[in-house]
């Protein structure tokens, strides 16, 4: 190669100095695209496979919904939660009924819930009010769970979920108490039904109360 062969190749320098900044640009955005694409797969994969469980996601199920704290109150109350009395909220939320009953009546609570972020939010809940040697708080499908434990049960839920609880709702012990916000329990008789006015939503709100043993409604008044 002669001397001016030489000078007419450009260097791997040159090329570098000649290629534009809106190049680099272009390139960035393609790789940023690239992340996002696959993160948003992921994400599908993700919720396939939770969508394909033998229990759908809570969130589909049972939208959250903030219950008011007029209404907590009332549910305590009605539960008639005590010192002694061990309270379970199936999808928590927050956390604000177990906390609630902890702060009121010194109880022990467990809260349970399967939204990672649901449970995040109510131990941080848990956490701020001092009650983390009263209340836990636990990922979990309410529907693999013993609930023989518990004392009170609290529920949000829509009404097929309540049916659906049944089985292991009628292991409870004698006496517990199960109180439902807004949704009864088909096939069951509630043994009080208490009709308020909701201040979050200015709608009026419906408690329903169950005493363990259930009262079957389809049962015969010798099976009650």
């Amino acid at each position: 190669m002669t001397s001016s062969d030489a000078r007419s190749t450009p260097s791997a320098a040159d090329t570098r100095r000649r290629i534009s900044p809106g190049w680099w640009i272009a390139l960035a955005l393609i790789l940023v695209s690239a992340g996002l694409a696959a993160r948003w797969y992921l994400k599908q994969l993700s919720e396939a496979k939770l969508d394909n469980a033998p229990l759908p996601r809570p969130m589909v199920n049972a939208p959250y919904v903030r219950t008011s704290e007029k209404i907590v109150q009332r549910m305590l109350e009605l539960a008639e939660v005590g010192p002694d009395d061990v309270v379970y909220d199936l999808g928590c939320g927050d956390g604000r009924i177990v906390v609630a009953a902890a702060k009121q009546f010194g109880c022990r609570g467990v809260g349970y819930d399967i939204d990672p972020e649901r449970v995040a939010e109510a131990r941080e809940n848990v956490r701020r009010n001092g009650v983390e040697e009263l209340v836990q708080i636990e990922q979990r499908d309410i529907f693999t769970l013993d609930l023989s434990p518990a004392s009170v049960v609290t529920l949000y839920l829509l009404p097929r979920l309540n049916v659906k609880l049944i089985p292991q709702l009628e292991k409870l012990a004698p006496g517990s108490r199960i109180v439902s916000h807004d949704f009864d329990m088909a096939g069951v008789e509630p043994d009080e039904v208490v009709t308020l006015e909701n201040d979050q939503h200015d709608l009026e709100a419906v408690l329903y109360l169950w005493k363990t043993p259930l009262k079957r409604k389809d049962a015969s008044p010798e099976g009650r």
